[in-house]
């Protein structure tokens, strides 16, 4: 038998289904009248933002700021995750010493978790010392601490008297998924550390910290005076950092500040993405952190990205102000704006060599001071492994394996399962809004056998969704889900539906089809899609799933109680089926579920194919409180899985499919709920 490759095998089909997609053209009606273009998914996205951001005052005196400052202090770092102290041995190991004019650069290692380690460059000054000691922070350039504009940061601050360290960001440079493969640590695969109960930004500040301890440690370096700059997503950690950590006596984040709210509906990567963060603080909140210490805030006039223009910036310094006034220390707060694009440039490092010399070295005022020439080194002579890396220096990928093995075994291995806590818990995690309930109903008319049918809700969204009864005597309902909308939808499929004579119901999620944002669609044409409704979600204390799982929820009641359906089964493919299998958990009024496509884990193994399932798969804390398998075991539903792959968008083979048999039926016999599981591949049905 001739064999096939599963990626030729996946371009067959995605072919096969691009020609069934066009064969349906103008067979699926939309609801709406699109004469007019609109957005309403990102407009209302951005008038929440705003409401959030505008509700939010800093305290004006100093009792109430003390306790402002921790509870602000202590809901970052639960959102976050980042480990604040640890009594863990740096372990710091050299594997080049490179001797240059004026100073020297050692190539090192360290550890930052157990186990883990962080590659890193020390810039070393010519002398005793000691010296200040300022860490260095990039932003999203794969190459990371090579990358020209970075290490020129830390060659300068060398030969001004600064010892620099400049690290790897998490997942960036050589802390890759694979040694000698440099890859953005963003989008998908950055995100994915939500689902282990992490955050890139919280592995990344949790390293940064880490820094600090290494620069603290070295008998070099003056531990009473440490600095940090970086720009763009450099200058986001740069903040966080300052913020987080008081032994930071000074900050120069370039490029990075703007507000909260430019962040929804804006293209950032998941790195800048504080979970909640718009239910608790707006940007002002986090600098007013770093008081009564030195900040200096550097933005560009020609920057690419709304969300750090000089005007957003502004706004966010103008309210954060007052609180330095306030401890007393008004000088210990600037801004600059530069004539210049987005980056970090030779006029960013004079200002930040001032304000360092001004706060660290008690020297000069605080204005910009010249560069020394020097000349750029070879990104080669930078790497800490230019032959083979160190098992101990690892990526998302192998860590989110670790994590997500131990958590597994321990929900494998639980004697019992408590089946309304986790529900309750689910509902938590989903972030579902039980306040957003049905409203009315809104008929557009009827087309081509459908009832195009708005249903609005209590918090103003319009559900598009299109409506066939049952043919008399039946009182069977599918509802079926697509999520890249109603209109990827067979008609093939919906003509053997309306075989059977069951009534139908199509409907666009939100996010997907005539619910769709153009913004969100056009920033997410370069990385995969829901990446910017999913951020933004975030942002808002919101996730896409749980947004999709009380849409499936509320036209599921509203058939019951507008059609008398006795009998409701969901059919949904990919991310979609995955929405459908969490509200069968939950509402037990589902009686059957059949599921294309959808992933029976929450396991990725292959870096390759991660972005096979779009980033509305994702969720807070998923794996911390089980997996797929105990969210089928909660249902009483029958539940069939057609083709089901795993999250890396990867058949399942036979082997494969009979340990996650297994897995399900063990914890479905912990819950003793009725309703069966069954896997099933093409040639079965």
């Amino acid at each position: 038998m001739k064999t096939y490759n599963f990626f030729v095998i996946c371009i067959i089909l995605s072919q096969m289904i691009n020609t069934a997609m066009s064969q349906q053209i103008n067979t699926i009606p939309c609801v709406f009248d699109h004469s007019t273009s609109s957005d309403a998914v990102g407009n209302r996205m951005k008038a929440m933002a705003e409401k959030k951001a505008t509700s939010f005052e800093l305290p004006k005196n100093l009792n109430d700021w003390k306790v402002y400052k921790e509870k602000l202090r202590e809901k970052i770092i639960k959102e976050t995750g980042v480990v604040m102290k640890q009594d863990l041995p740096l372990d710091m190991k050299e594997t080049a010493t490179l001797r240059k004019e004026g100073y020297a650069v050692k190539n090192i290692y360290f550890q930052t978790r157990p186990g883990v380690y962080a590659t890193a460059n020390l810039y070393i000054p010519e002398g005793e010392g000691p010296f200040p000691g300022v860490i260095v922070m990039n932003g999203h350039d794969r190459g990371a601490k090579i990358y020209k504009n970075y290490s020129a940061v830390g060659q300068t601050l060398a030969l001004n008297g600064f010892v620099s360290l400049n690290i790897d960001a998490w997942g960036a440079g050589e802390r890759g998924t694979e040694f000698g493969k440099f890859e953005y640590h963003g989008a998908k695969l950055g995100l994915s550390l939500i689902d282990i109960g992490e955050s890139l930004m919280g592995m990344q500040l949790t390293d940064n910290i880490r820094g600090v301890d290494l620069l603290c440690s070295l008998p070099y370096v003056d531990a009473d005076k440490i600095g940090a700059t970086g720009a763009s997503g450099g200058g986001n950690q740069t903040m966080w950092l300052a913020a987080m950590d008081e032994r930071v006596k000074a900050a120069v984040p370039v490029v990075s500040v703007g507000s909260f709210e430019s962040y929804v509906m804006r293209h950032n990567c998941v790195c800048e993405v504080l979970h909640e963060g718009l239910t608790f603080t707006e940007e002002d909140g986090v600098l007013a952190l770093v008081a009564p210490r030195a900040i200096k805030i550097c933005n560009s006039k020609f920057d690419s990205n709304p969300t750090f223009y000089p005007s957003e910036m502004l706004k966010t310094f103008n309210r954060v102000q007052p609180v330095f006034e306030m401890l007393g220390v008004k000088e210990n707060i600037a801004n600059q704006i530069f004539d210049l694009k987005h980056g970090y440039f030779p006029e960013n490092r004079a200002a930040a060599l001032g304000w360092f010399n001004l706060h660290l070295k008690n020297k000069g005022n605080g204005e910009p001071v010249k560069e020394k020439p020097f000349e750029a080194i070879d990104e080669n002579e930078l790497l800490v492994f230019p032959e083979k890396r160190d098992d101990k220096v690892i990526g998302t990928m192998t860590f989110r394996q670790m994590r997500m093995e131990a958590l597994r075994d321990k929900l494998l291995n639980s004697t019992s399962i408590d089946v309304k806590k986790k529900r309750k818990e689910l509902y938590g995690i989903l972030k579902i809004d039980k306040q957003d309930v049905f409203k009315q109903a809104h008929i557009y008319g009827e087309e081509k056998g459908w009832t195009k049918t708005g249903i609005e809700t209590t918090k103003g969204k319009i559900i598009p969704i299109l409506h066939r009864k049952p043919r008399i005597g039946i009182s069977k309902y599918v509802v079926v889900s697509h999520p890249a909308g109603k209109s990827s939808i067979f008609s093939s499929y919906i003509d053997e539906l309306n075989k059977e004579g069951v009534g139908i119901v199509l409907l666009d999620l939100w996010g997907t089809g005539e619910a769709s944002s153009p913004v969100a669609d056009k920033f997410d044409t370069t990385l995969v899609s829901f990446h910017t409704l999913s951020r933004s979600s975030l942002w808002l204390g919101k996730t896409v799933m749980g947004e999709w799982v009380n849409e499936l929820d509320i036209v599921s009641d509203y058939i019951k109680n507008k059609y008398k359906a006795k009998d409701i089964t969901i059919e949904a493919t990919k991310e979609a089926g995955l929405a459908a299998l969490f509200l069968a958990s939950l509402n037990q009024g589902i009686s059957g579920l059949t599921l294309y496509n959808t992933p029976l884990s929450y396991q990725i193994d292959n870096r390759q194919s991660i972005n096979s399932f779009n980033m509305a798969v994702h969720i807070p804390q998923i794996l911390v409180w089980g997996d797929i398998s105990l969210v089928a075991a909660l249902s009483e539903a029958d539940i069939k899985f057609v083709h089901p792959l795993n999250l890396s968008g990867q058949q399942i083979d036979d082997k494969q499919i009979l340990s996650y048999q297994s897995e399900f039926e063990k914890l479905k016999r912990k819950t003793i709920k009725k309703g069966k599981v069954i896997f099933v591949d093409w040639g079965s049905i």
